[in-house]
């Protein structure tokens, strides 16, 4: 087991719920790992809509699911990381002090990071740390809705909403390497993109209403939550499913939740399959999308990087809805 550090260690710390203002770069401990745990060095870490949504304390139901009541819960924020193992806990197998991982971190904004061991992964060799930190949440979420919730399979015709995004990046990539037919649903800015990993059509919503048009999916997989439910079945074949992958603006008290449990009393009524994305963290996905990595098929978008004095500006880009890929904070 490791103690905590008597040199302070830089993070990004939030004392508040509140906009990306009441985030400021501190000096604090280093964090203990435990006897399960790995203490990682920092090099990359990235950001997530999930980490806007825990800054504010939105949606207001979210405070009641362990975010925290009237102030955050962890006071280093952050999932996303890549770096190097700096210690191993007394029960650790497998991880090697000096190794190069990504996985889920617990408060991965600062200088040194604590993750369970069987939540990270050695890094592949072909990425940089930067790359590396984009790959947890967003690879292994686009896994899940595309391969698990969504069953794609060879020749099925799948519509990704949000093309461009973290998810839809990989989601894109993923669909394509199962064998489907894709279409990208991104803005004008980004339809050479969404075409360059893997789209066989791309669709610009500023354009062309995808719900409204001839075609129909055996699934979509919706990143952005802005459209109807009945909007979006338009779009769906009549055995089809609908993957929801949450979503929302601030200044909710449900945010997306509202959206899914719509979808849950809608799918006993209908013949299409509307399915919300669960939320996990889960090894076996960070390896089989590191897999999907070193066979080729599979890279992280990388839309811009941060210095982690810049946190809260990269969270401003990120709440704003429209990056290409993932936004990427350089902490070493």
């Amino acid at each position: 087991m490791t103690a905590k550090g008597r040199d302070p260690v830089k993070a990004i710390v939030q004392d508040r719920f509140g906009p990306p203002d009441v985030l400021r770069l501190a000096d604090t401990d280093r964090p203990e790992a435990g006897a399960d745990d790995v203490l990682v060095r920092v090099r990359a870490a990235a950001l997530n809509p999930a980490d806007w949504h825990i800054l504010r304390g939105d949606p207001r139901i979210a405070r009641l699911m362990g975010v925290g009541l009237t102030r955050p819960k962890a006071r280093v924020a952050g999932i996303d990381a890549a770096g190097v193992v700096e210690a191993a806990g007394a029960n650790v197998r497998g991880l090697q002090t000096g190794e190069q991982v990504l996985g889920f971190c617990r408060g991965a904004f600062a200088e040194y990071a604590c993750a369970a061991a069987d939540l990270v992964v050695p890094k592949p060799a072909g990425l940089t740390f930067e790359q590396a930190a984009a790959v947890p949440i967003a690879a292994t979420t686009a896994l899940r809705g595309i391969r698990d919730v969504g069953g794609v399979t060879a020749g099925q015709r799948v519509l990704v909403n949000g093309a461009s995004g973290g998810v839809g990046s990989y989601a894109v990539q993923i669909a394509a390497a199962l064998g489907a037919e894709v279409t990208g649903v991104c803005s004008t800015r980004n339809v050479e993109l969404v075409r360059s990993i893997g789209a066989a059509h791309v669709i610009d919503y500023t354009r062309e209403d995808f719900t409204g048009g001839r075609s129909r999916y055996d699934v979509i997989l919706d990143n952005v939550s802005s459209l109807p439910l009945t909007w979006l079945r338009r779009a769906l074949a009549p055995k089809g499913i609908l993957v929801l992958n949450g979503g929302g603006s601030p200044g909710h008290v449900f945010g997306p939740v509202a959206g899914i449990l719509r979808a849950v009393v809608a799918n006993a009524f209908v013949s299409q399959r509307l399915r919300p994305l669960p939320s996990r963290q889960n090894q076996a996905e960070l390896l089989a999308v590191t897999g999907l990595i070193e066979g080729g098929k599979l890279m992280p978008v990388i839309d811009r990087t941060y210095p982690l004095a810049d946190t809260a500006e990269g969270l401003r880009t990120v709440e704003q809805g429209h990056t290409r890929g993932k936004i990427v904070i350089t902490v070493a």
